[in-house]
């Protein structure tokens, strides 16, 4: 493996940062690409041992593997960067959607421009689900895991850290009865490292300082306005959702929705749909919705500032507060990934998560197709079976052709992800001025 430079590690993460469309599948897709095959920085093997790490932490996952790759390069300035790039990009971008929003909503050809890029999206998701199953699924007991945490999620619409925690479980057994099952590496024993007393002290340590940096903010507006100001209650918000984000946006999309629009009132149900679909078609974590929210909600009840100036407020305080606890699980938890790999119920629990993940992306990958393809979708709650099955006379030919197109230029190509966002995206905008109106 080669070691980058901070300087090469930052242009790196930077592109990565830029390009990082498509949801959690379509990113962890791009940095495998970025770091595993073309640089490898990281080995295919640690890169899958991060990733099943980070999904048993709460925030977006992403996002923590981006700040643990770099963290593993650099150190925590390292880790800051990765990290930090990740998420500037798509907040900048969700920042100036947000406030051309509120200015010009319902532009049909900003409309347009989306579905474009939603179909492109669609199509890198497909891609990232062959690639990372094609890795992760080399047994058999694999594949039947995989399978059985998409019906999990699909079928039964099981909670997320359920089906993981779950799958963990089983691998955990697996690893000590039949270890063969999950294929497992038998590694060496570690090297001599820390003590896990010096180890231990140095998390808590960090957990502290990343404690209070999280917490800076808040205590400022609470000092600074009232505890009872909109902005702190944004804040406040957001931050207790940052601790419970278990399994990514799509986990905690539903009762962000309820509280945000019903509880609190800074949106429409309409509004936080239109913001959905901002957050899918801009760099980062799908969670950058959460943007979207804050802004709305800040600029909506302003006082003592004006309008625009409380909203930029509001989007700051909710971008810190959801992605500042990352940062903090990743850097205290990081140093045990290792000490921790060479357990072998543990290289079994996250072995058989690793395979769950593969189901996971499938039933995103399901989930945005329906949404994009069809016009309708009609929930099925029949006894144990809760679903969502599509409407087949609603399917629209417009989405349908940009998607067909898009798997075209990803999978038959090599314009890559840049060019295929860019055709599909151009295309929609034609097919929207050629129609006179948007067919989604």
């Amino acid at each position: 493996m080669s070691e980058p430079d901070f300087q090469q590690m930052t242009r790196v993460f930077g592109r990565i940062g830029l390009l990082s469309f498509g949801g959690p599948a379509g990113q962890i897709a791009l940095m495998h690409k970025e770091l595993v095959d073309d640089r490898d920085w990281i080995s295919e093997e640690r890169f899958l041992q991060a990733l099943n790490f980070c999904h048993l932490l709460p925030g977006p996952e992403a996002q923590q593997l981006a700040t643990y790759i770099g963290w593993r390069l650099h150190g925590v300035r390292g880790g800051l960067v990765g990290g930090g790039l990740f998420v500037l990009p798509g907040a900048i971008v969700m920042l100036g959607l947000s406030i051309l929003y509120v200015y010009a909503a319902h532009l049909g050809w900003f409309a347009a421009l989306f579905l474009g890029i939603k179909a492109a999206v669609l199509a890198l998701v497909a891609q990232a689900l062959l690639r990372i199953g094609k890795r992760a699924l080399n047994t058999p007991f694999k594949y039947l895991l995989s399978a059985l945490s998409f019906a999990a999620l699909f079928l039964f619409d099981l909670p997320f850290p359920l089906v993981v925690l779950g799958a963990g479980l089983i691998g955990m057994g697996v690893a000590a009865l039949a270890p063969q099952w999950l294929k497992l590496k038998m590694d060496s024993p570690p090297p001599p490292a820390r003590s896990a007393r010096s180890l231990l002290v140095a998390t808590l340590g960090t957990i502290l300082l990343w404690g209070a940096i999280w917490a800076a903010p808040m205590l400022l507006v609470a000092i600074w306005l009232s505890p009872q100001h909109p902005l702190f209650e944004i804040g406040a918000f957001f931050s207790k959702l940052g601790v419970v984000t278990f399994g990514g946006a799509y986990a905690v999309l539903a009762y962000m929705a309820q509280e945000a629009v019903q509880a609190h009132h800074w949106l429409s149900a309409g509004e936080m749909a239109d913001g959905l679909g901002l957050a899918e078609t801009t760099p980062g974590p799908l969670i950058m919705v959460t943007q979207f929210v804050g802004f709305l909600g800040a600029y909506r009840a302003p006082a003592p500032f004006s309008p625009m100036l409380a909203g930029i407020l509001g989007a700051a305080v909710t971008t810190w507060t959801t992605f500042a606890p990352s940062f903090l699980g990743i850097f205290a938890c990081a140093p045990w990934i290792e000490r921790l790999s060479h357990a072998r119920r543990l290289q079994g629990g996250l072995a058989a998560i690793t395979a769950a993940v593969v189901g996971v992306i499938a039933n995103l990958a399901v989930w945005f197709a329906l949404h994009l393809l069809f016009r309708r979708v009609i929930m099925v709650d029949a006894g144990p079976f809760k679903s969502q099955l599509p409407d087949l006379g609603s399917i629209d030919p417009l989405a349908l052709g940009l998607a067909a197109l898009a798997c075209l230029l990803l999978f038959r190509t090599r314009l890559g992800v840049p060019g295929t966002l860019a055709v599909c995206a151009t295309a929609a905008i034609l097919a929207h001025l050629g129609l006179g109106t948007l067919v989604h």
